[in-house]
């Protein structure tokens, strides 16, 4: 056993600060047992939210030494543990009480998303007939546990506030696995261009290097994206077709 320092950030709406604690850390401990093992010895009232501890739920998000993390899936034998361990909330949201943030524009975001529209079935059972390196592809999307710590780490929402104008990364790869998925018919890239902000990422993978999933968001879902929008208005033989048309 050794005691380790915390600094956990404590507060609400109004402000707040940091505030030291200290507790035992033993071997194949993870930040959330820390924060749990403070609660209970030293902090009973230190909000904090989390529910699998499996890296599941997407739940204990939180920034632990400046990086963007779920708290249960962080080993504290990562760190250098005489330096101490500092955990605050998700930055890019507004604060509620400590460690727990206001995530509820992220379901706003995803309601006004168009939904999976599938073409009509191509049997009389009502199945469709599907390669599987289609299915593969959009397979990676749903791993997605909405931990939003790809919403954190964006810049466009983090230091620009465009939440009224950019939908972020994690909706990217949720529209990305709509549009992708072989038998959905919906057109989205009229809203990717003029209501979600596309145009606005610039694809560093700050997104891709946080996610817990693994998911290589700007390579298989923003890329492609931009690729598809470039395509629908941009293409200068499509344009030209528009206008023959007419």
């Amino acid at each position: 056993m050794a005691k380790t320092q915390f600094k956990i950030w404590r507060g609400d709406k109004e402000g707040g600060d940091f505030e030291d604690y200290t507790t035992e850390v033993t071997e194949g401990m993870v930040v959330l047992d820390a924060v749990h093992q403070i609660q209970a010895e030293s902090a009973n009232d230190l909000a904090v939210r989390w529910n699998c501890k499996a890296g599941k739920c997407g739940s204990c998000s939180a920034e632990i030494n400046g990086r963007p993390r779920l708290m249960c899936m962080t080993r504290l034998s990562d760190f250098p543990l005489d330096e101490g361990v500092a955990i605050e909330p998700m930055r890019t949201f507004k604060i509620e009480k400590d460690l727990v943030t206001d995530v509820s524009w992220n379901y706003k975001v995803k309601e006004k998303i168009p939904k999976f529209s599938p073409r009509p079935a191509d049997n009389a059972d009502g199945t469709w007939k599907i390669d599987s390196v289609d299915t593969d592809r959009v397979q990676e999307f749903r791993k997605c546990v909405e931990c939003y710590l790809c919403q954190d780490v964006c810049h466009v929402l983090r230091e620009h506030d465009l939440h009224d104008e950019f939908i972020g990364p994690r909706f990217l790869v949720h529209i990305a696995g709509l549009d992708m998925h072989p038998i959905d018919i919906e057109t989205r890239t009229k809203q990717l261009k003029e209501e979600y902000g596309i145009g606005y990422c610039n694809i560093t993978k700050c997104c891709t290097t946080v996610c817990p999933e693994n998911i290589k968001i700007t390579d298989n879902a923003i890329i492609p994206l931009k690729e598809r929008v470039a395509d629908d208005f941009y293409d200068p033989i499509k344009k030209l077709m528009k206008i023959f048309k007419k």
